[in-house]
């Protein structure tokens, strides 16, 4: 009994509770300044708050999974910082590289595959391209929670990897500032700073099922300008990596069938160059390369080991 009180007591302590109202406090008023207020931000906190006191083991999982939250936070906050106010925005040296690179010859002339697949279409492949966009997100989550119950150094591994990838993208965004496909052609080569975001061929799945699903998602982009690399190529390599690593069998098939279908509705519905996609491929290899070398790190492996302690 008296053990019981003492765990309570452990569990509650009063530095821990202060220690995570200056955070979701903090967190909210940087928010509001950056981005301004938005309800997301408060389930957020609520989704954090909950789990982080419902249980230990709750806790343990909100705590893993804060490395996905911080990428999260940190895509959001790039609305407050445009990269194109940075360096100067590719346009028509990407479309002319990958004309020149890809290019498809029609009825006389030389499209990018972008301009082919939209004169291409097929409601089949409009609907199955749009689920295939819409698994960039769940698929790798549902993967991390699933490495979260069976194995948690490989969930920490495979976090850290899709939280090091993203961190390349993002300078890569701000050092190479680039415009998708549908830019191009909605507005040609003339930048236009601010642009809203653009549900571009994905707007085909929308119409099919009458919903605003893609356009709901779009709207709320943190950036038009980063194109390159295209990151919802990069995860489904990671989530594959990570599966052979693990050992999933057949699963992995329909992770291979993932990927494929990711990188060919990319390019189907004009959001991403050929090159985007290959770029987005370079950058997990890369980002699972240096870290396995950082691994081997005696100062990373203290601090890995030591988040590791915090979520067993």
């Amino acid at each position: 009994m008296q053990q019981n009180i003492a765990e309570e007591n452990s569990f509650y302590k009063l530095r821990t509770i202060v220690l995570t109202a200056i955070i979701s406090l903090t967190y909210l008023l940087l928010s509001s300044v950056l981005v301004g207020f938005k309800t997301d931000q408060l389930i957020l906190l609520l989704i954090f708050n909950s789990l982080f006191y419902i249980s230990s083991e709750t806790r343990k999982f909100i705590l893993g999974f804060s490395i996905f939250i911080v990428y999260w936070i940190l895509f959001d906050y790039m609305k407050a910082f445009p990269n194109y106010l940075f360096n100067h925005v590719h346009l028509e040296d990407l479309y002319q590289l990958e004309k020149k690179l890809f290019g498809i010859h029609l009825n006389g002339l030389l499209l990018t595959p972008n301009e082919y697949w939209k004169l291409n279409t097929s409601h089949f492949l409009d609907v199955i391209t749009g689920f295939f966009y819409l698994m960039w997100v769940p698929v790798p989550l549902a993967f991390a929670t699933y490495l979260f119950f069976k194995n948690r150094t490989q969930f920490v591994y495979f976090s850290l990897t899709f939280v090091w990838v993203n961190l390349l993208g993002f300078v890569i965004y701000y050092a190479f500032p680039a415009a998708p496909p549908w830019y191009v052609q909605e507005h040609g080569f003339k930048f236009i700073p601010g642009t809203i975001g653009n549900t571009a061929g994905l707007s085909r799945f929308d119409h099919y099922f009458n919903i605003h699903l893609f356009q709901g998602i779009y709207t709320k982009g943190s950036n038009v300008f980063a194109a390159m690399p295209s990151l919802h190529s990069a995860y489904p390599i990671i989530v594959f990596y990570y599966g052979i690593k693990n050992k999933l069998g057949l699963v992995n098939l329909f992770f291979v069938v993932v990927m494929l279908g990711i990188w060919f509705a990319a390019v189907y519905n004009s959001h991403h160059y050929i090159l985007d996609v290959l770029a987005g491929i370079m950058c997990s290899i890369v980002a699972i390369v240096t870290l396995n070398l950082f691994f081997g790190i005696k100062v990373f492996k203290f601090w890995f080991h030591r988040f590791l302690r915090s979520i067993i």
